[in-house]
């Protein structure tokens, strides 16, 4: 189907209630920005309640109305988004899920923005590692395929760096005098099962060196947790690191136009958003057609940057290769990036 002579129409589920509800209305201002800024596309977005088969039911109806679809935030919405997308003959961009196995679900049907989950730990990993004084690293992994693959990730990472890691799963748990006297913790879980192992193990008789935790990437953590300063977080996406984007707004005028809207700064769920929408828009209007196929071909012949940070992706498999996570860590000033 060619690109018609009107505006492009757009359509995602999100989160705008429910479990992700913090991140999903996020990203639903984000594309409110991209919209008024490309001034040539309409958008159209849909509750999915944080919910698989909500999404899957309105997602479905998202693809008979819209000429491009941008799957939910969350990796598990995203890997239920996946399954469908065969049926529904159309192509996902994706931008709000990391796991490995979702970025790979469905070569030729799904394009990713994300760096996958196994590479989030490997800023903190190569930190810890670059330390004059090397210490275990400690890996606690939570529930659900993407917390066991952000801790493969950080374990192999680790034994790559020449770092001894200790691994434990969501039901092991383990006394103060277990750990050594010293110590570093990378933390992988739900956002607010995060929020907890930070918590429990800085009050702990012996608590770590340093602290990284997936959830403290974003500024929701310092709401959440007492005392942030010092923790590290995983970001992908902190504003005034990435390069000049070549596609869609620049930083500037992003951050000001989202904070205008949502009274405060964005965080990396509303980036991811709309660099989605930014490559999914490009390649359409450069294909000049709505087909899979043309909409497939063009992804894999872009090597680019959005505000997100650079776009390039496996011509065989949709995994996002060019796009890299960022280390970041929590001052008495706030959020700050290290690399």
């Amino acid at each position: 189907m060619a690109v018609g002579k009107g505006p492009l129409r757009l359509g995602a589920c999100l989160s705008l209630t429910g479990r992700y509800s913090r991140f999903g209305l996020q990203a639903a201002r984000a594309l409110e920005v991209w919209r008024g800024l490309d001034g040539d596309a309409e958008l159209i977005v849909e509750d999915d309640c944080s919910h698989p088969t909500r999404l899957t039911e309105r997602l479905a109806g998202l693809a008979r109305r819209c000429d491009l679809l941008l799957g939910p935030y969350s990796t598990q919405l995203t890997r239920a988004a996946a399954r469908v997308v065969p049926e529904l003959d159309r192509l996902l961009w994706n931008h709000g899920g990391a796991g490995d196995d979702v970025e790979g679900a469905c070569p030729g049907r799904l394009v990713s923005v994300l760096a996958p989950a196994s590479r989030y730990a490997v800023p903190f990993v190569e930190h810890v590692a670059g330390s004059p004084t090397r210490a275990p690293l400690w890996i606690l992994q939570g529930k659900g395929t993407f917390g066991r693959q952000v801790a493969g990730g950080a374990e192999a990472a680790g034994r790559r760096f020449g770092l001894e890691t200790v691994r434990l799963g969501p039901k092991i748990s383990f006394r103060d005098d277990d750990r050594p006297a010293v110590w570093d913790l990378f933390s992988v879980g739900a956002f607010e099962d995060d929020v907890a192992i930070v918590a429990k193990t800085l009050t702990s008789s012996r608590p770590p060196r340093g602290v990284c935790s997936v959830a403290a990437g974003v500024r929701e953590f310092a709401r959440a947790v007492t005392h942030p300063e010092g923790i590290y977080g995983i970001a992908q996406w902190f504003p005034g690191i990435g390069d000049v984007a070549e596609l869609g707004p620049h930083e500037d005028t992003f951050i000001e136009r989202y904070a205008r809207l949502a009274g405060a700064m964005p965080d990396y769920p509303a980036v991811q958003a709309l660099a989605g929408a930014v490559i999914a828009a490009h390649c359409a209007r450069v294909a000049g057609d709505l087909n899979v196929e043309a909409l497939w071909q063009a992804a894999v012949g872009l090597d680019t940057t959005t505000v997100f940070g650079p776009f390039r992706i496996d011509s065989q498999t949709g995994v996002q290769v060019g796009h890299q996570t960022t280390l970041v860590r929590w001052s008495a000033e706030g959020l700050t990036a290290v690399s």
